[in-house]
């Protein structure tokens, strides 16, 4: 019996095998209860209005309506909604795309077990899952190319301003540079940049920076 507090996830994906496999495997956690599949995006954002889920797991090759487009249309409607873009290729394109989208991370399909879980924890926790280079790199060309998310706000989320320092150490960050090379390009030491860089998480509510830089991404905080 699922408890009340159970994530509630749903999977879609055309193929029938990559439903079960995902499914049987949440259906086995005390903590996820799955709520609905959909094979394509129609279907998933139909459901979506109907079932409410805490965690969409999304494939992005779909017919009818591509993994994208449904992520769209559903961060419209319900953007509390968590979702997760599934592919088959580490491609830094569709992690783009997905993150333009509004999704808060991607999975390999052929990722590991525990892997998976952890993706679909991390999310309804409200953690960006991009933990790879390519991942990291989407950022960085949505960031190089001023390329906003598309959100519905387009102000600081923040209950808490930045400084201008912190501000500038923000968009140091979105453009991909590690603590000391931001030190270097501020002239300033690299205690003091992890010193800023702790209170940016602080203000945003972030665990890591990854999460803070796709927040300003879509808040058009950072260019």
């Amino acid at each position: 019996m699922q408890r009340q507090e159970a994530i509630k996830v749903m999977l879609v994906d055309d193929q029938t095998m990559i439903r079960q496999g995902f499914g049987y495997v949440i259906g086995l956690q005390d903590d996820m209860q799955l709520v609905g599949e959909a094979s394509d995006g129609q279907e998933a954002a139909a459901l979506t209005a109907e079932l409410r889920p805490d965690v969409i797991l999304m494939d992005i090759q779909m017919p009818r309506m591509s993994g994208i487009e449904a992520t769209q249309a559903i961060m419209e409607q319900w953007p509390e909604t968590k979702i997760v873009i599934l592919t088959t290729f580490d491609d830094q394109d569709y992690i783009y795309e997905g993150i333009r989208a509004g999704a808060v991370g991607y999975l390999l399909k052929d990722a590991e077990v525990e892997s998976m879980l952890e993706t679909v924890r991390s999310a309804f926790r409200g953690e960006a899952v991009y933990k790879s280079k390519l991942a990291a790199n989407a950022l960085l060309r949505m960031a190089s190319s001023g390329t906003a998310l598309p959100a519905s706000e387009k102000k600081s989320p923040l209950p808490e301003p930045l400084t201008e320092r912190e501000q500038q150490i923000l968009q140091e960050m979105a453009y991909g540079l590690r603590n000391e090379q931001i030190a270097q390009k501020l002239f300033i030491t690299e205690g003091t940049v992890k010193s800023h860089v702790h209170r940016i998480l602080q203000k945003f509510g972030c665990e890591d920076r990854t999460q803070a830089v796709v927040i300003a991404l879509r808040s058009g905080m950072v260019d």
